[in-house]
């Protein structure tokens, strides 16, 4: 018994020791999370090769579609960890305009492969690791007008995720709004997650021409496919139909999606790929003719 009570205050002062332990280890860990996550920033190839700031703009921009005709690549590219990935992306590239791109990282290889194209680049970047941006990403033929970043910070592991709402001029004189999209994961009740699409809700409905929304959207559950069905019927936006889906699917649901506004829908497929955790999504649309 007498054993027993001395054990008692050693314990005690082990269960402290071990809590103050976790509670500063998980400080450290936000801390450290925080300035990898940093602030929103946007990158734009043309006009400086630096995050500096929330927005930039290039001011002027040639059409991005190719004769009414513009093709859209969507793609989760799992941070070029699987081989074959820049293969898999130069014939995604081949037959499109424009491509949008999650969990892009742009490190030395990615350098080196923008390097031997002549596509123009417009990042968001999430956050930061071994100084290489990860974030989401456009690849485009031409040249955005202007491109905004914004964050949504996971709930849980504190990591942030990237949003890009970038224009770029249309042949017909419109003006074709992209928004790239890696929704917030690790969030059971929705809160975090309808505060990232609040983000763009906005900017959707305040736009006059024609819209693309793609990205990874993590749609596992039900509720949050249900969301982001209302918020298509809210802002007027039709998802793409596939000829072929392959979509990379959890608990049946997809977590990849490309809606539009403002386009005709030509053709749309889902094919598979092993240079990522995901399928990419490949569209063509016609641009509608302009009233005068």
């Amino acid at each position: 018994m007498s054993q027993n009570r001395s054990n008692s205050p050693r314990l005690l002062r082990w269960g402290i020791k071990s809590l103050l332990l976790l509670l500063l280890s998980a400080a450290a860990y936000v801390a450290v999370v925080t300035y990898l996550n940093g602030e929103p920033e946007v990158m734009m190839s043309e006009v400086e090769p630096v995050f500096v700031s929330q927005c930039v703009a290039a001011h002027t921009s040639q059409a991005l579609d190719n004769d009414g005709l513009l093709r859209v690549g969507v793609w989760n590219i799992y941070k070029q960890q699987k081989r074959g990935w820049q293969q898999a992306l130069s014939k995604i590239a081949e037959r499109s305009e424009i491509m949008l791109l999650q969990e892009a990282k742009l490190n030395a290889g990615f350098n080196q492969y923008l390097n031997g194209s002549s596509l123009h680049l417009v990042m968001a970047k999430a956050f930061s690791l071994l100084k290489s941006p990860v974030g989401v990403m456009n690849l485009a033929t031409e040249q955005a007008r202007d491109a905004c970043a914004y964050h949504a910070v996971e709930p849980w592991i504190r990591f942030a995720k990237s949003t890009l709402i970038s224009r770029y001029s249309l042949s017909n004189g419109q003006t074709l709004l992209v928004v790239n999209l890696h929704g917030i994961n690790f969030d059971w009740q929705l809160k975090s997650y309808r505060a990232q699409w609040q983000q763009i809700v906005q900017k959707i409905n305040l736009h006059q021409g024609p819209v693309i929304l793609g990205g990874d959207f993590n749609t596992w559950r039900g509720q949050r496919m249900a969301y982001i069905e209302q918020l298509a019927h809210q802002l007027r936006l039709k998802e793409a139909v596939y000829e072929e889906d392959k979509r990379q699917r959890v608990f049946g649901l997809p977590l990849d999606h490309l809606y539009y506004r403002g386009l005709n829908l030509v053709a749309a497929e889902s094919f598979t790929s092993q240079a990522s955790d995901h399928n990419p999504i490949w569209a063509e649309f016609r641009l509608k003719p302009v009233a005068h």
